[in-house]
């Protein structure tokens, strides 16, 4: 029976177009990995960057001759103890830069982005007709050789206009209208709504991985129902639209929501929605649900930071343990992660989260 090691470094492991690079990681002295519901993962390495050891290098540092990092090459990130390590990064090198101070070794610095840096790059106007937002990804992914893979539903709009915007900007505008989630992997474009988003699951315990948290139930953003009101040419009758305060309550596991725990506190307070202006009853109807949503799974926000912890990406279902009556539990849904290695802390995982409900007293 093979025995588990004493010591297992959990230091990340770097691989640049498909081949580990051992020296990469020995000389890693600072690693950021980031992402949130918008998508566009992104990865900022600090290097040392010692004379060359290549012999026939006529740099004065290392990695800076183009042999192992280059504009373009793909860089790979994987973290955690072997046999559970997790590849939290796949992207292409956009940026290399060098830190230059008296007295202490030279730190060449690494910038890379995920496949959406492609939309992020390119900026056009264009008109849609008679497209769902499914349909507009389809057209923007295959301008970027990208496969399109929508798990969206939604109405299906006259005209769609992008003027003078990144496909990037674009897209993530037609995701928020939505409340949809767009983001690249493996080489396809994904935009998809929160429930149909595949996802891994955590527990954080305070007092063991999870190092620092801090959480808060607030009603500033909360209404008991959202209305859309709109104008129908065509039929010319007016719209008008509403999202309950029920919406969110398929997306709960228990506890009391933050529309209820409004109408409970102050009684009866709706919201409207007015920077959208919907032209058809469809439109309106995914307009006051998605801003309702969206006020719902905002009631209870937490912002912690964990011992390193891989799995913990934008999506992971989170349960917290030992963080107090009202947070306690599962049902948060990370927002946003940054994972840190460093030579003093080693690996750190940042991240956001909300849940729509507190555990009722």
């Amino acid at each position: 029976m093979a025995e588990t090691p004493a010591y297992a470094s959990a230091s990340p492991v770097l691989s640049v177009d498909g081949s580990r690079e051992p020296d990469l990681a020995r000389d890693l002295v600072r690693l950021e990995v980031a992402e949130t519901t918008e998508g566009l993962r992104t990865l900022v390495a600090h290097v040392l960057g010692n004379a060359p050891r290549v012999q026939s290098s006529k740099d004065v540092v290392e990695y800076l001759d183009g042999r192992t990092l280059d504009f373009g090459k793909r860089l790979q990130v994987s973290i955690g103890p072997p046999g559970t390590e997790k590849i939290v990064f796949k992207g292409v090198i956009s940026a290399i830069g060098a830190d230059f101070a008296e007295g202490d070794a030279p730190t060449i610095v690494i910038h890379a982005e995920d496949d959406l840096m492609r939309l992020r790059l390119t900026q056009r106007s264009a008109t849609y007709l008679k497209v769902t937002d499914a349909d507009v990804l389809r057209t923007i992914a295959s301008k970027h050789g990208l496969t399109a893979k929508p798990d969206v539903d939604g109405p299906t709009y006259d005209v769609v206009q992008q003027f003078n915007q990144s496909d990037l900007a674009f897209l993530r505008e037609r995701a928020r209208r939505i409340r949809a989630e767009l983001w690249a992997d493996d080489g396809a474009l994904r935009l998809t709504t929160r429930d149909r988003r595949p996802s891994t699951t955590a527990t954080l315990t305070r007092g063991g991985d999870l190092i620092s948290l801090t959480a808060r139930a607030d009603l500033a953003e909360q209404c008991t129902s959202v209305r859309s009101a709109g104008y129908d040419a065509l039929s010319r009758k007016s719209i008008d639209a509403e999202a309950p305060a029920s919406t969110v309550n398929a997306e709960t596991t228990g506890g009391r929501t933050g529309p209820q725990t409004l109408q409970r506190a102050l009684g009866e307070l709706p919201g409207r929605l007015i920077r959208d202006v919907p032209v058809a009853e469809a439109e309106a109807r995914a307009y006051s649900r998605a801003e309702m949503l969206g006020r719902s799974r905002r009631f209870v926000r937490v912002r912690g930071v964990t011992s390193g912890t891989p799995q913990l990406l934008v999506g992971t279902q989170v349960t917290l343990s030992r963080c107090g009556r009202p947070f306690d539990g599962p049902g948060y849904y990370v927002t946003a992660f940054r994972h840190t290695y460093d030579l003093r802390n080693g690996m750190r995982t940042h991240f956001d989260a909300e849940r729509p409900t507190v555990n009722a007293s």
